[in-house]
């Protein structure tokens, strides 16, 4: 297979690339950015925002989050409390808890 068309292959699956979270938090939080993505297609502020509203609610308060592309990032987080993963191809969220 060509390296431009191995490139091109989309997973439709989440893609969870690290995670510092227990078990049952890590299965809640990876449906609900599925699930937010799927809703807000194409409003990268909108999931983020429905994915930390949405955590903030079940497990606590002082939640960030970030969706969208080609981003990097450093940040200083409560132990056990970071989520990063890929959905949909490219769309990467990355969420984390500190206060």
């Amino acid at each position: 297979m060509a390296l431009e068309a191995q490139r091109k292959i989309i997973h439709s699956y989440p893609l969870v690339r690290h995670c510092e979270l227990p078990e049952d938090l890590k299965n809640d939080a990876v449906e609900l950015c599925v699930s937010a993505c799927d809703k807000n297609s194409g409003d990268n502020e909108g999931a983020a925002r429905l994915i930390k509203e949405t955590l903030d609610k079940k497990f606590g308060a002082a939640w960030h989050v970030v969706v969208g592309e080609s981003f990097g990032f450093e940040v200083s987080h409560e132990q056990n409390n970071l989520l990063y993963m890929f959905y949909s191809g490219s769309l990467a969220v990355c969420a984390w808890r500190c206060s």
